[in-house]
């Protein structure tokens, strides 16, 4: 049992579901909500979040095992494949039950963002429309998180579009370690189309864009702390990307470089006080 536990942990995708759950609770506390809002958001976030790890993982299995990833539950028989399509469909249907909490209005955002970010897993993964479920779910949980207010406010549209571009900017440095491995099972994505500079490149543009409009987006001026999360924008990919080449193997430094940029961008909305 604590074998199969640990794998459906490892399946997840936990580091980026945590890191996502965290800035989706530090969002939730900057706009106001109540601490039984911000768990409930923070639950909501983490059920999407296991569905689509576990998911990919599923759909994936036999792409992982072709090329020999013994990173991964699934192929390394930690977890089976029937136990994962269980988790995943508790995971899922988690979702908009939890979201209800904030209203009808933002279980509706929140089952966009699952069902975007499942159609990515399939069809759309080898699709020179990929990029799109990353901006579509990352766009969903900002306007999730402020449509579970009281009142059901409007999500401001700066706040929704930083948060695609910064998805958009995700897709393109979570595919960069799987390149070669994609192209050996068939995954033609976007990311793959481009090539490694040019998926490089996307990546840092979208994420400074995201930033700028995260600094900009809001009335009035740019405070000495957004200007300096741009110049982070700037800065943390770089390094990410250099410590990457020195590693060798797969290496997750340019994924876990936008994790970083996320993480400062919400932290400069909190502090500032200008979620909503």
């Amino acid at each position: 049992m604590s074998t199969r536990v640990l794998g459906l942990v490892r399946a997840s995708h936990p580091e980026p579901a945590a890191a996502v759950t965290v800035v989706a609770a530090l969002l939730a506390a900057g706009a106001g909500h109540s601490a039984s809002g911000v768990a409930a958001v923070a639950l909501t976030v983490l059920a999407s979040q296991l569905a689509v790890g576990w998911s990919n993982d599923l759909i994936d299995a036999d792409r992982d095992a072709a090329v020999g990833r013994t990173d991964k539950p699934v192929t390394t028989g930690e977890v089976a494949r029937p136990a994962l399509a269980r988790a995943t469909a508790v995971a899922a249907v988690a979702v908009p039950v939890l979201a209800l909490a904030g209203g009808p209005a933002a279980a509706a955002c929140a089952t966009l963002g699952l069902v975007s970010a499942l159609l990515y897993n399939r069809p759309l993964k080898s699709t020179p429309v990929s990029v799109l479920p990353y901006a579509v779910s990352f766009g969903a949980l900002p306007a999730f998180v402020v449509l579970a207010l009281p009142g059901s406010p409007a999500p401001p549209a700066w706040l929704v579009a930083a948060a695609a571009l910064l998805g958009a900017g995700a897709h393109f440095a979570n595919v960069l370690p799987d390149l070669a491995d994609d192209a050996r099972t068939g995954v033609r994505g976007l990311p793959h189309r481009l090539g490694p500079v040019g998926s490089r490149l996307a990546a840092a543009g979208l994420l400074l864009a995201a930033t700028v409009a995260l600094v900009l987006g809001p009335p009035g001026p740019p405070s000495w702390a957004g200007l300096s999360a741009v110049a982070a924008a700037v800065a943390v990919p770089a390094v990410g990307w250099y410590a990457g080449r020195a590693t060798a193997g797969r290496s997750a430094t340019a994924f876990r470089a936008v994790l970083v940029v996320a993480l400062i961008d919400v932290v400069l909305l909190v502090t500032s006080g200008r979620v909503v």
